[in-house]
């Protein structure tokens, strides 16, 4: 929840350093005469202690964000706006920045909105889905507001103070480096998100909004205890581990990715000593000097870290790093020298361990040692702009040929890349959209192609499939979603979306002919078709076999009235991208009730007699009853 809004975390970092009483700039212009001005009107203080930005971006701005974050992780964009809704009742309900609180409250109320929301799934009559969906959301949102105005936020208030009195009583009695006994086996067990974002990081940002720094923010983030760890290896290891320490160590201190260094403790768990000590030794140095951070430094690079060291604080901050460092090499060295058993490591393993600790793989671990996921694939997706008519169909293709092996368990989806997250095993995109559907699902396998009716890529996935999931099951009963394909799909093709002579003779006159179709059938506004050409422009809706299904963007979805499929037929075919179109089918799904459809077409295009009986039909009925026999 907190790692997607760091940006926003850095900027009130930046704004902090700059603009408060104790900032930067204000030292710049405390010689001028009027050493208030807009700086103070931005920093709020002197007369403007009533303004700024400072303020209102770490009471409502962040916990919102964190908030609607939250939401989105468990309903998507409804979620969100759950989420941000209910988040306010914790901030408006405290005295303190509520971001202990929108972590509940954000989750908690896409959960509970997503509950709700099933016990009407499938009932609302036609007509009535906004309004139900409008004011459900609102009724839910209100009533997490109170919940979190009188229930969680006095109770994480309770807790945020309680905690805080922990803090203070530790550095008042110069216990604070202690706590480094439970961090360092935290991080490497992989709880190093949830320690730093989900408890010092709130507890950092309160205190530094009072002071304008904490040490809190060193406290995990500091790379100094990891560096140490990859240096011993350079000098003492052995085998894989001391080739790739190297580049770790570079991606650690510079990139800020901690977790390239787990596997080597997690290698040689004595080593967690190593970073015990250094842990201790940079805190000490902290308290010592009185040092500490503006705003957390996430990741927790160097460059991080300098770029939110307070005024004052570089030369405590500097010694923390290389203090921390230099106590864990010596450690780690002493440890690595010392250590009498043969076996050099398998760093592979280690990594294996980490990601399992984890939850999903790591792509810096596993490209530094050249490991590769070897868990099964249970579910794929087929992923599109807009997710409703190119990934439609190359899923139903692609699910027809992988229970067509056997692999009935494997879950075949469609979705547009703007909605992936990150828990597919495989995705599968036009070759022109792999690139950002990996930023979305960077733990996933990629397979990209070109011709979504039939890819070679297919029968490689298959293949993939039986070397990563074994044998495949007996494929006897059809599965849900077969049996789902095989119910006939409603009225969604009609005979007067049907033209078996078009008369386009460009690509962009032939998605404007299909897209008239669908307006006239009264299942789109006019604006759908400029999204049909909008669409185009980015990639090709071409399928091949002689097919083109245009179809709007993903943001287009408001223009759709109802669920329209229209079909045009050319006798002489469509030059698409230097590809030839013979059969147009322009597609606007509001919901699920075309894939069926989309299921059958893609199946009769897939087989040379029925596309020739389409070729030949002489009636509007005739082309209804090869795709599938919709309704008229």
């Amino acid at each position: 929840m907190v790692m997607p809004n760091m940006g926003a975390f850095i900027a009130w970092g930046l704004i902090t350093a700059l603009f408060i009483k104790a900032g930067w700039l204000t030292g710049i212009f405390a010689g001028l005469r009027d050493p208030g001005g807009w700086v103070a009107q931005i920093g709020g203080w002197g007369d403007f202690a009533d303004g700024g930005v400072v303020a209102p971006m770490i009471t409502y701005l962040l916990p919102i964000l964190i908030g609607s974050t939250g939401g989105r992780m468990v309903y998507g964009t409804r979620g969100a706006v759950i989420g941000a809704i209910a988040t306010m009742g914790v901030i408006a309900g405290s005295d303190i920045p509520m971001f202990l609180g929108a972590m509940i409250m954000g989750p908690l109320g896409a959960w509970a909105m997503k509950k709700i929301d099933a016990i009407w799934d499938g009932k609302i009559r036609p007509g009535f889905e906004m309004l139900v969906d409008n004011f459900s959301a609102g009724i839910v949102g209100l009533i997490m507001v109170v919940f979190g105005f009188f229930g969680i936020g006095p109770i994480v208030s309770a807790f945020s103070r309680a905690a805080g009195n922990v803090v203070d009583f530790l550095v008042a009695h110069d216990l604070l480096p202690l706590t480094s006994i439970f961090i360092e086996p935290a991080k490497v067990l992989f709880l190093n998100n949830a320690i730093n974002h989900g408890v010092l990081t709130p507890l950092g940002t309160t205190q530094a909004l009072e002071t304008g720094k904490s040490v809190l923010f060193l406290l995990e983030a500091n790379p100094g205890p990891g560096l140490g760890i990859l240096l011993a290896y350079m000098a003492f290891g052995r085998g894989t581990a001391r080739a790739s320490a190297p580049g770790a160590a570079i991606i650690h201190f510079f990139g800020g990715i901690h977790e390239i260094y787990f596997p080597y403790v997690l290698m040689k768990p004595r080593l967690i000593a190593a970073t015990i000590l250094g842990g201790m030794t940079g805190i000490f140095v902290n308290v010592l000097f009185g040092s500490g951070l503006r705003a957390p430094a996430a990741p927790g690079s160097i460059i991080a870290v300098y770029a939110q060291t307070a005024t004052g604080s570089y030369l405590g901050v500097t010694l923390s790093v290389f203090g921390a460092a230099a106590v864990s090499f010596v450690v780690a060295s002493l440890l690595l020298k010392t250590d009498r058993s043969t076996d050099d490591g398998d760093l592979v393993a280690a990594t294996a361990e980490m990601e399992a600790l984890k939850g999903k793989k790591s792509s810096v671990a596993s490209a530094l040692v050249g490991s590769k996921a070897s868990g099964p694939i249970t579910r794929i997706v087929f992923a599109c702009d807009a997710g409703m008519g190119s990934s439609a169909m190359g899923a139903s293709v692609l699910r027809k040929k992988i229970h067509g092996a056997g692999f009935t368990d494997v879950k075949v989806t469609n979705q547009a890349i703007s909605n992936l997250t990150d828990d597919y095993g495989l995705v599968v995109t036009h070759q022109d959209l792999t690139a950002r559907a990996r930023q979305k699902t960077p733990s996933a396998t990629h397979v990209s192609v070109e011709n979504f009716m039939n890819a070679p890529q297919y029968d490689e996935i298959v293949d993939l499939l039986g070397s990563v999931n074994g044998a495949a099951g007996a494929a006897g009963g059809p599965t849900a979603e077969a049996a789902a394909e095989d119910e006939p799909a409603e009225d969604v093709l009609n005979v007067n979306s049907i033209v078996l002579a078009g008369t386009a003779t460009t690509r962009d006159a032939a998605i404007s002919e299909a897209g008239r179709l669908l307006v006239a059938c009264g299942a789109v506004e006019p604006a759908y078709v400029d999204a049909m050409h909008e669409r185009e422009g980015s990639v090709s809706t071409y399928m091949g076999n002689g097919l083109a299904i245009p179809h709007g963007t993903n943001e287009a979805k408001d223009s759709i009235r109802r669920t329209g499929i229209s079909f045009v037929r050319y006798a002489e075919p469509i030059d698409w991208n230097g590809k030839p179109a013979e059969f147009v089918v322009g597609i606007a799904g509001a919901g699920k009730d075309h894939m069926a459809l989309l299921t059958k077409i893609a199946g009769v295009f897939l087989n040379s007699d029925e596309v020739a009986r389409l070729r030949d039909a002489t009636s509007a009925e005739e082309v209804q009853s090869v795709l599938g026999g919709a309704g008229g």
